[in-house]
């Protein structure tokens, strides 16, 4: 069975020296990278423990083929239309269930959570597939900074909405503002995290800058990204997906190979960069990551709970 974890990996593991200096010069040393548009943090010396040992995509294909419908529904419609969209400045709303609800301006949550940033080298599973270094930290930091109170149940997100730098939002294809959301459980778990960033670089346009949600065995569904809103409820929240075709599209969302969406089989993914003739494997439940997130579905029938 191929090895998912390692945390003895080395910054090597995560992109070749050679082709990390032909893209930029590093800005204040090895361990410094360009966050959320201007603002610098330092991440820890390694990847997260919790990243695969699989090699990543190059940061072309992460970043050219996309699902971003607020600027179009082509894989290629986020790169070539989001080049007017403005991240900064950039503030988060939290509100609803917590002890310290505002809005929160993107350096006051990156300025508490520096030391928990690192590279997450997770896969990401759509059908085809793709392993994307993100820079990011965990959700429950955040979470715990401001505050949950008893009887929360849930976590809702919204992107935001700017249909004047946003062309897909001109179009009513989807009821605007795009809403995601996690059980508590599942926000807290340590796989899910708010990314701010990939491979050396800031988040770009296309990929949700400055700040997105990255859920590794949810990955398609619940990718939330440029969030504006994080609401906690008690509540199961409105998510655009499953308002929009609930016989497709269930809350959870979980990477099932064993059900079927209606149109398509998700028993076995492509890599992104292999070609159209690139191999087909079988998809693992939870994405490869069920040591860590099983548990949260005990006693559940995830074919009814999709």
């Amino acid at each position: 069975m191929q090895k998912r974890f390692d945390g003895n990996l080395k910054w090597s593991d995560v992109t070749p020296k050679a082709q990390w200096l032909n893209r930029r010069s590093l800005l204040t040393g090895a361990g410094a990278l360009m966050v959320a548009g201007a603002a610098q943090a330092k991440i820890g010396a390694a990847p997260s423990a919790l990243s695969t040992t699989d090699a990543p995509n190059t940061l072309e294909e992460i970043t050219s083929y996309n699902n971003f419908y607020e600027f179009g529904t082509g894989k290629e419609d986020p790169s070539n239309n989001s080049g007017d969209f403005k991240p900064e400045p950039w503030s988060v709303k939290i509100d609803g269930m917590v002890d310290k609800p505002g809005d929160y301006g993107l350096d006051d949550i990156l300025g508490g959570v520096t030391l928990e940033e690192r590279i997450y080298r997770f896969r990401c599973v759509e059908a085809w597939s793709m392993v994307v270094p993100w820079v990011g930290f965990e959700l429950a930091t955040l979470l715990n900074r401001v505050g949950v109170q008893s009887g929360a149940k849930y976590v809702a997100f919204e992107t935001v909405v700017r249909p004047e730098q946003m062309p897909g939002q001109r179009s009513a294809l989807l009821d605007w503002p795009y809403r995601e959301g996690l059980r508590l459980d599942e926000a807290m778990n340590p796989l899910t995290i708010l990314a701010t960033g990939l491979y050396d670089e800031p988040m770009p346009n296309q990929n949700g800058a400055p700040i997105r949600l990255v859920v590794p065995w949810k990955y398609g569904s619940k990718s939330i990204k440029s969030i504006v809103r994080i609401t906690l409820t008690d509540t199961q929240p409105i998510t655009t997906w499953s308002t929009l075709n609930p016989r497709e599209y269930g809350f959870y969302s979980n990477v099932n190979p064993t059900v079927d969406h209606p149109r398509w089989s998700q028993a076995s993914e492509r890599r992104v960069g292999g070609g159209l003739f690139a191999k087909r494997v079988d998809t693992q439940m939870f994405n490869g990551y069920g040591d860590q997130v099983a548990s949260l579905y005990t006693g559940q029938d995830l074919k009814k709970d999709y």
